[in-house]
């Protein structure tokens, strides 16, 4: 065994893990910024705070894939979970939470635990030896990311993480669209190719100066972004051709039903190595998502597109972890630190608490000498967990939500309506068994 597991950060994941840490039996040191030093975000000291909305978004197990992570996380004592559930306020079917409750009722619990203690600091620089999960989430103080910083060679950890969207592949219509590769490069199917004539760009056009746009929060607006991730709406503000000079330049690409190059083209590029998403190439943007889905949906071939993830811009601090991290989230380059929570490249209250519950319990199995088995790529936790560790592209890594485009298709030819609850009763079957062993 070892002395205490150091855990820097006391949000989701960081209590997460120092919960799963503990109820196996493991003492934990968890390291808190926030009673010594305050965030631009947070307005308490209390763990877990919740910054943004109070929901947890959908409660359904059978029909929507966080519902599901829900499920499979309160089969494996998750607390962020069980005082989820406390401090639940009526919301449909989505769990809301009355939110002072609920951050008040984490830190009661981790302060309460023996095997816990908690402590009002703020570190610096990852630790040199030892056990560490680093769950820092999105506002990783400067020193600390400039540490883990130089310990990835990773040189920009805190910026404008621009966001494109992502579709479903089998929600494109590839009557309209098709696949190729500009001047038909590398395999020459690499991209699937939306066209629009004249009318329909100058449409898109005008659509995007008028659409509404969300506002940075006062913490984000010194924050630059890179020049490689404008986004679409300020690229149009810059000229009506300067899309069609940029992700919607049309040369080099034939559209089989004219033969001719389109006026311009939507580009869409495969996302996970599954196969079922895709996303739309340079459209990373400042729109509402209502907005987004209304505007998108106007792009030929894309009528009908479901969304796995809309489009963002905010700051964010997270790894190119398929690149940096190995199976069981620990970095490659000092493997005695794992990383949990948003800074692996989850996006959500529900997906960073899981990730810490996943990172709590690969610690507890290594420092007790098991073998780290990883919940099965068939369940919520196993998807998510597969994203984050190499079912992405490492070159175009970005933050995503828990759904089912991250899961194994089911085999074979099903009805789409029927789809959702096959995988979540297949996630069931993997999870028990899972667990059982």
């Amino acid at each position: 065994m070892t002395d205490k597991v150091h855990i820097i950060g006391g949000g989701l994941a960081g209590s997460e893990a120092a919960w799963q840490l503990a109820q196996a039996g493991i003492a934990v040191r968890l390291s808190e910024m926030r009673g010594v030093e305050a965030t631009p975000a947070h307005h308490t000291s209390d763990l877990a705070e919740l910054v943004c909305s109070n929901s947890f978004r959908s409660d359904d197990a059978e029909n929507n894939a966080v519902g599901l992570l829900h499920a499979e996380m309160r089969a494996m004592g998750s607390l962020i979970l069980a005082q989820a559930d406390a401090h639940r306020v009526p919301a449909g079917s989505a769990l809301a939470v009355d939110r002072d409750g609920f951050s008040a009722g984490v830190t009661a619990a981790i302060e309460a635990h023996p095997l816990i203690e908690l402590v009002r600091e703020r570190v610096d620089a990852l630790p040199a030896d030892g056990p560490t999960i680093v769950a820092t989430g999105p506002l990783t103080a400067a020193a600390l990311a400039g540490s883990i910083g130089a310990a990835t060679g990773e040189t920009e950890l805190a910026f404008f993480d621009a966001i494109a969207p992502i579709v479903h592949r089998d929600t494109i219509d590839m009557d309209v669209a098709w696949f190729q590769s500009r001047w038909n490069k590398g395999e020459g199917k690499d991209y699937i190719n939306c066209p629009l004539d004249k009318e329909q760009y100058l449409a898109f056009h005008a659509a995007l100066l008028a659409a509404e746009k969300t506002e940075f929060r006062e913490w984000e607006r010194d924050t630059p972004y890179f020049d490689g991730c404008i986004p679409i709406e300020v690229m149009a503000e810059r000229g009506v051709d300067t899309m069609r000079y940029g992700p919607m330049k049309p040369v080099g690409l034939d559209d089989p039903r004219t033969g001719r190059w389109p006026y311009a083209v939507v580009q869409l590029r495969q996302d996970n190595a599954l196969g079922t998403l895709w996303n739309i190439v340079g459209f990373q943007t400042k729109l509402k998502h209502a907005e987004q889905v209304r505007l998108f949906r106007t792009i030929p071939g894309l009528e009908k597109a479901e969304f796995a993830r809309l489009g963002g811009l905010h700051r964010n601090t997270f790894l190119n972890s398929p690149r940096l991290l190995d199976a069981a989230l620990r970095l490659k380059s000092a493997p005695h630190i794992r990383f949990a929570g948003q800074i692996t490249g989850c996006e959500g209250y529900v997906e960073s608490a899981a990730i810490g519950l996943i990172a709590g319990r690969f610690t507890a199995a290594e420092l007790a000498g098991r073998a780290i088995v990883p919940p099965p790529a068939e369940t919520a936790l196993g998807a998510l967990l597969g994203h984050i560790t190499g079912g992405a592209e490492a070159d175009t890594y970005q933050p995503m939500n828990v759904n089912f485009g991250l899961f194994p298709p089911i085999p074979g030819r099903t009805r789409k309506a029927e789809r959702k609850g096959m995988m979540a009763a297949r996630a069931r079957d993997a999870l028990a068994a899972w667990m059982a062993d």
